[in-house]
C-alpha cells in the first residue's frame, strides 16, 4: 500500500481530499503546517471582529485534528515559521517596497507547500504528497481542475515539474458543492466552514494595521493623471494596487476612480476617472522568473494576469535573457507588476512568470 502524506489545513478541501485518498486505497497520514506566529507584535489585535481569543491557526489545527480523528488518520504537525518569513513574507514586503503587487500564495506553494513540506513528508516515508488544491496532473503536466470556478493552477505556476512529480490532487475532478456534500455525509466539523481568505497562512487582517508592523506608512498626494491635479491624500503607496477602486473615497466627487500608477520617488498615487479610461489599458507585458511545464515554445496561447480572470488570447516572444514578452494587441485592463502571468494551451498550463513591466505601444508605461 502506497503512503500519502496529505497537507491538511483544517479546511473542508483538505478534509475531503483525505476521504478520497482513503477510498482510493492509499495509506494516508496528515501533516499540519504552522507557518505564521500570530502572537508576534500583538497582531491578533488586527484580526477581524469576532476572531479574537484562540489563535486562528490553533483553531485550524483543532479542526484538522478532529477530522483526522474522525477518519482514523494520524496527524503530524510541523512549524515552518522561519522558512515562511525568510522565503515568502520577506519577498512580499520587498515587492511592496518596489510599488508592486505581489502574490504570496504563489511563492508559498513554491517554497513551502511543495518544498519544505515535501522534504518533511519524505522523512515520514511518503511515496506521494497530496494537497486540497483544485488542479489536475496528467502525465506529469499541470492542468486546470474540472471546477473552473475554483481552479488553482494559477497559484501553482511557480512550482517546478520536478516538485510535482510525486504529487496527488484528489480534488482534480470534482467541484466545490460536491466537496461540501461529501464532508457533510461524513459528518466532518469542516463541512460548513468558511473558505480561508487573506494572505496565505496569515489570514484575514486589517491590512493597513497589519502592514504598519513591518513597513513605514508614508501618506502622500493623490493626483488625477488626466489633469495633473492633486485631489486628495493617500495613506501609503503600499496599500494600493493597479485598478483598485475601493478606498478612494475623495470628498466632493461621486465619480468612479481607479488607481493607475505610483511614483515612488515623489510618493504620488495616480488615479483616473472612469473604468474605460485609456490609462488602465496596456497591450503587452514582460514576464520574468519563467517556470515551464511544457517544452514547446508555442507563440500563441491564452493567459491569465490575475486569479479568476477569463483566459485572454496572447502572442509570445521569447527573449534571449529567458524572459517572455506577452502581447495582447486587443488591450487588457489592470495588468499589474508583481502579479503572476500564467500561460495556458486550452486547460494545460504551459508556463508561469512574474509581471515585471507593463507596456503600451512598445514602451514601458511611465506611471507603473
Amino acid at each position: 500500500m502506497k503512503k500519502v502524506i496529505l497537507g491538511i489545513s483544517g479546511g473542508v478541501d483538505s478534509s475531503v481530499a483525505a476521504i478520497l485518498l482513503k477510498e482510493q486505497g492509499y495509506e494516508v497520514e496528515g501533516l499540519f503546517m504552522r507557518n505564521w506566529d500570530s502572537f508576534a507584535d500583538g497582531e491578533l489585535n488586527d484580526a477581524p471582529k469576532g476572531k479574537t481569543g484562540i489563535c486562528p491557526q490553533e483553531e485550524d489545527y483543532n479542526d484538522a485534528l478532529a477530522v483526522c480523528n474522525k477518519l482514523g488518520i494520524k496527524l503530524h504537525r510541523k512549524d515552518f515559521v522561519k522558512e515562511y518569513y525568510d522565503y515568502v513574507f520577506t519577498y512580499f514586503l520587498d515587492e511592496l517596497k518596489k510599488g508592486r503587487t505581489p502574490n504570496p500564495d504563489v511563492m508559498c506553494n513554491k517554497y513551502i507547500k511543495f518544498d519544505m513540506f515535501a522534504k518533511e513528508a519524505n522523512k515520514l516515508g511518503a511515496d506521494y504528497i497530496a494537497t486540497g488544491h483544485y488542479a489536475k496532473l496528467v502525465d506529469g503536466k499541470l492542468y486546470k481542475s474540472a471546477d473552473k470556478n475554483k481552479d488553482q493552477s494559477y497559484f501553482l505556476s511557480q512550482v517546478s515539474k520536478e516538485q510535482l512529480s510525486n504529487v496527488l490532487f484528489p480534488l482534480a475532478d470534482i467541484d466545490k458543492p460536491k466537496v461540501r456534500e461529501i464532508a457533510e455525509k461524513y459528518g466532518l466539523v469542516t463541512a460548513k466552514k468558511k473558505d480561508s481568505t487573506g494572505i496565505c497562512f496569515i489570514g484575514e487582517r486589517n491590512f493597513t494595521n497589519f502592514l504598519e508592523n513591518y513597513l513605514p506608512n508614508i501618506p502622500g498626494d493623490i493626483v488625477n493623471i488626466d489633469t495633473n491635479e492633486v485631489i486628495g491624500k493617500h495613506i501609503g503607496l503600499m496599500y494600493y494596487t493597479i485598478g483598485q477602486r475601493r478606498g478612494l473615497d475623495i470628498g466632493g466627487t461621486k465619480e468612479r476612480m481607479f488607481v493607475v500608477g505610483k511614483d515612488l520617488k515623489k510618493n504620488i498615487l495616480y488615479i483616473c476617472i472612469g473604468e474605460d479610461n485609456d490609462y488602465l489599458i496596456s497591450d503587452s507585458c514582460l514576464i520574468d522568473s519563467v517556470n515551464y511545464f511544457d517544452d514547446r515554445k508555442i507563440t500563441k496561447c491564452n493567459a491569465k494576469f490575475r486569479y479568476r480572470q477569463e483566459d485572454i488570447p496572447v502572442e509570445l516572444e521569447y527573449l534571449d535573457n529567458g524572459n517572455i514578452l506577452v502581447k495582447y494587441p486587443q488591450g487588457v485592463q489592470r495588468v499589474t507588476p508583481g502579479q503572476a502571468c500564467v500561460l495556458y494551451d486550452g486547460d494545460m498550463c504551459i508556463a508561469g512568470g512574474i509581471i515585471s513591466e507593463v507596456r503600451k505601444n512598445n514602451e514601458k508605461l511611465w506611471y507603473l
